[in-house]
C-alpha cells in the first residue's frame, strides 16, 4: 500500500503520568525501534494515527522534529475498554528491505451448493519488501466441493512475496453443514425405540 506520511514530534517524558498527558492532548505515544540503532520515542498524531493504523502492515513515513525514518507498524496496544489506542511499536526499515510479517486471508467467492468453508489460518506469515507489502491475499473457494482443502502452498501470492507459513498448513477447509446432520441425527434417534423397552 502506498506510504502514509506523518509528523510526530520527540518525547521527552516518560512514564504512565506522561502518556496520560500526550493521550489528554490527543496524541499517541510511540517507540521507533530496528536496525540495531537506540529506540526512539515519539508522540504521534491521534486522529491522523488512528487511520493509519486500520490498514494492516501500514507504511508509515515519519518527520520527527525534522529527520525522516520509514517504518511499519509492529504492535498497537489499545484501551481494552475505551476505544482508543495506548501506545504503539513501529519498525524501522529501509526501502528494499524484506521482513517477515503475517498478512490476512480473505476469502472470495462461492462453493459447491450444500457446503460451507471453515477457515482455519486467519493469516499467513511471509516475507515481503517493507515498501510493497500486500494488505491481504485473497483465497478463491469458488466451486470447491465438501472435503476440498485448501493448504498454504496453494495460495497465490504477490509477485515477490515469499510464503514463511508450512506449506502443508490447511487454510481452508470445505465441509458440509454440522447443523443440519445434527438435526437429521437426532430427529432419528427420537423416532427410534428406546432399547429395552416393551411394548404394552
Amino acid at each position: 500500500m502506498a506510504e502514509i506520511k506523518l509528523a510526530a514530534e520527540a518525547r521527552t517524558e516518560f512514564g504512565k503520568g506522561a502518556a496520560r498527558r500526550a493521550r489528554r492532548a490527543g496524541k499517541i505515544p510511540a517507540v521507533l525501534y530496528g536496525h540495531g540503532a537506540d529506540p526512539v520515542h515519539i508522540n504521534l498524531p491521534g486522529h491522523e494515527t488512528m487511520l493509519a493504523v486500520r490498514h494492516t502492515n501500514a507504511l508509515i513515513g515519519l518527520d520527527v522534529d525534522g529527520e525522516s525514518y520509514l517504518s511499519v507498524v509492529k504492535d498497537v496496544q489499545r484501551h481494552p475498554v475505551r476505544p482508543e489506542i495506548e501506545h504503539i511499536d513501529l519498525l524501522l526499515v529501509n526501502k528494499g528491505e524484506k521482513i517477515a510479517v503475517d498478512i490476512t486471508v480473505h476469502v472470495v467467492g462461492e462453493s459447491a451448493p450444500g457446503s460451507i468453508h471453515l477457515v482455519e489460518e486467519q493469516t499467513l506469515s511471509v516475507e515481503a519488501d517493507a515498501t510493497n507489502i500486500p494488505e491481504y491475499v485473497e483465497v478463491s473457494i469458488e466451486g470447491r466441493e465438501a472435503g476440498d482443502h485448501i493448504v498454504a502452498g496453494d495460495v497465490q501470492l504477490p509477485a515477490g512475496v515469499e510464503l514463511l507459513t508450512d506449506a502443508s498448513y490447511t487454510v481452508v477447509t470445505i465441509t458440509e453443514p454440522r447443523g443440519e446432520e445434527s438435526a437429521d441425527e437426532e430427529s432419528a434417534a427420537s423416532a427410534a425405540p428406546e432399547s429395552g423397552s416393551s411394548p404394552e
